[in-house]
């Protein structure tokens, strides 16, 4: 069988009228590099994760993007970084589970956890609840 592995290349068809917030968000908050700014595409990098804007007119409504696939954030300072999102006003959604779950500007949903966090019971839970019980029913 052949290896699959997820990369570390995102893209993102974001509305234009959030290209600000969306560099602010991802360059000053998340301390993402800039790679390509222009009016039509941003990339940033963060780590060894690329994130591609590709600006339109017009794009998904942003409750559509609470439908797609939520990714992972890591940090080595959770309460720190907890604060400086929050405070950049970000929607934070309303999940059953200790992390923070957001809503990036350009719709991307986020979990923040700890780098060295333990995490295993995520991968062994029957249930599609955060941190339910393996031998739950």
């Amino acid at each position: 069988m052949a290896k699959v592995i997820l990369g570390n290349h995102t893209a993102v068809f974001a509305a234009r009228s959030e290209q600000d917030r969306i560099r602010r968000f991802y360059r000053d908050v998340l301390g993402c590099t800039v790679r390509v700014e222009n009016d039509e595409v941003d990339r940033f990098q963060l780590g060894d994760t690329h994130f591609c804007f590709v600006y339109q007119n017009t794009a998904l409504q942003a409750s559509d993007f609470l439908k797609a696939t939520y990714l992972e954030l890591k940090t080595d300072d959770v309460e720190g970084m907890r604060q400086k999102i929050v405070s950049f006003g970000v929607n934070k959604l309303d999940v059953p589970d200790p992390h923070l779950y957001f809503q990036a500007p350009g719709g991307q949903v986020f979990r923040l956890v700890g780098i060295s966090e333990n995490l295993s019971r995520y991968e062994e839970s029957p249930s599609s609840k955060p941190g339910a019980s393996a031998t739950a029913p």
